[in-house]
């Protein structure tokens, strides 16, 4: 039996994914043999982040900066946005250094299951940044489950009135798979072959 604050770390971390109740219990028991050299300075990075760390207006990506990095970096391709689903999936993409674009953070799919509507998900604002004239490709880089294969299908009906080449990842990406698990080579792969959508 273990004490009430030991307990709360456990089923905090245990919410995490990838750690269930037992990795939950061995990370914590990691952190309080080492709790000046790991604990505290963890719980310190984390205090600040949560304080500092916010998602960006433009892009949904979260950052320090507003609007964050990736939007104001003037090195970066304008005329080319990449669609993802998740922060986790930006961030997977960003490893690949041939794309050099900018990037829009869905927050998630179309679910019905999931109660996810057209509404939760940031894609009037992906419409408007569409419009402006300096873009001229959408790369759509949803999961290729069924309801990334959806949420894909519905962006491109409200790309429709853009003038904007609607793409979308190809070759290298499994059926059912997340692109935060794929390594950068499939990634490569996937943004070198990705193809035009049929937008009637």
């Amino acid at each position: 039996m273990q004490g009430a604050e030991i307990e709360r770390l456990v089923q905090l971390l245990a919410k995490l994914p990838g750690l269930g109740p037992r990795s939950a219990k061995r990370a914590v028991l990691q952190l309080l043999k080492k709790k000046e050299t790991l604990l505290r300075p963890l719980a310190d990075a984390m205090l600040k982040a949560a304080e500092a760390v916010h998602e960006c207006p433009t892009c949904g990506n979260l950052d320090t900066a507003s609007p964050c990095h990736f939007c104001t970096d003037p090195k970066r391709d304008d005329t080319v946005i990449c669609v993802v689903e998740d922060v986790a999936d930006l961030w997977a993409l960003e490893r690949v250094i041939e794309y050099r674009g900018r990037f829009h953070v869905l927050g998630g799919v179309l679910s019905a299951l999931d109660g996810v509507g057209p509404e939760d998900l940031r894609v009037s604002g992906l419409v408007t940044r569409a419009k402006d004239a300096r873009v001229r490709e959408v790369i759509l880089a949803t999961s290729a489950t069924v309801d990334g294969q959806t949420t894909a299908h519905y962006v491109v009906d409200r790309l429709a009135s853009c003038d904007v080449s609607v793409t979308r990842l190809a070759h290298g990406v499994p059926v059912g798979g997340e692109l935060d698990y794929l390594d950068e080579g499939t990634l490569n792969t996937a943004l070198k072959a990705r193809r035009p959508l049929d937008q009637t």
